[in-house]
Order: structure tokens, then C-alpha cells, then sequence
């Protein structure tokens, strides 16, 4: 994703953990308090939020396994990061974004090819912001909102 696609407010990330039972625990950023986002940016060696933010878009272990650790802090205050582990996480810890933040980024691309009279940006990132959503069909909603559903048409009329 090219830099300036989200916007300069900080993007919404929900945090999913699939615990042993199966069962989906949501733990979404917006919640933390400045404490908790001060606690994680110390944790992972004074990474500044805006970072972390975009370590999250990509997925990163360390900045995943913080967001779980933060919150895990309410119920257990002693609980060090340095010990905090995640067995299995690449299947159990996903970050997403909300429609809010699928709205602004794809807004933010519309702006960009319209100037440039193009579809392409918008093709290209599509699929990252599908991997990213909580919800994927959001995706398609606000591309119907911004007028261009027919990408969303042509790009499954393309996979099958």
C-alpha cells in the first residue's frame, strides 16, 4: 500500500484472537488508554504508535502479540511483555481495519485517480484492504458508495 493511502488520523485496528476453544476475542485499538499506547510503544523498544499502526497493517508478531499483551495487562498487572508469548499466532492473531478506515483509504485513492483519470491504484489495492478488513464485503460497499462497483464486478468476473 502506497504511502498516503490512509489518512493522517490514526487508523482503527481491531485486533481478533482466537483463543483454544475457537472462540473470537475482538480487541479493538480505540480502546486502549494513553497509558496502555504509552506501555506498548516502551514494550517494543520505544516504537513510536504511528509505527506500530503500520507494523499491525502488515501483520507483524511483535506489534500484534503488544495490542494482546496490553489488554491482558487489565486482568493481569504483573504480566511482563518480555514473557508474553503467543503460541500459534499467525492463526490466532489477525489485525484488521474497519469500514471507517476501507472508506478513507479508498476515498483517498479515488482523489488520486481521478486526477489521473485511472482505475489501477484502486485495483491494486482492493485485495490488501479485503485481507485487512474485519469484514470483507465492506470492501465492496464502498466502492458501490464511491461509484465504482464495477471494479468490484470486474475483479471477480476476473478470479472466476
Amino acid at each position: 500500500m502506497s504511502a498516503g493511502t490512509f489518512s493522517e488520523s490514526e487508523t482503527h485496528v481491531i485486533i481478533t484472537y482466537t483463543q483454544d476453544d475457537g472462540t473470537t476475542e475482538r480487541l479493538d485499538t480505540e480502546d486502549l488508554s494513553a497509558l496502555e499506547a504509552a506501555a506498548i510503544e516502551e514494550a517494543m523498544d520505544d516504537v513510536p504508535w504511528r509505527v506500530i499502526e503500520s507494523r499491525l497493517q502488515v501483520q507483524d508478531p511483535t506489534a500484534l502479540r503488544a495490542i494482546l499483551w496490553a489488554f491482558r495487562r487489565r486482568t493481569e498487572p504483573g504480566l511482563k511483555f518480555s514473557e508474553f508469548d503467543v503460541p500459534g499466532w499467525r492463526r490466532r492473531l489477525r489485525a484488521r481495519i474497519t469500514r471507517e478506515e476501507i472508506s478513507d483509504a479508498l476515498t483517498n485513492i479515488m482523489r488520486e485517480a481521478l486526477a489521473k483519470s485511472e482505475d489501477s491504484m484502486i485495483d491494486a489495492v482492493t485485495p490488501h484492504l479485503r485481507k485487512l478488513a474485519e469484514d470483507p464485503d465492506d470492501v465492496d460497499a464502498v466502492l458501490d458508495g464511491l461509484g465504482k462497483g464495477h471494479l468490484t464486478r470486474r475483479a471477480k468476473e476476473s478470479a472466476g
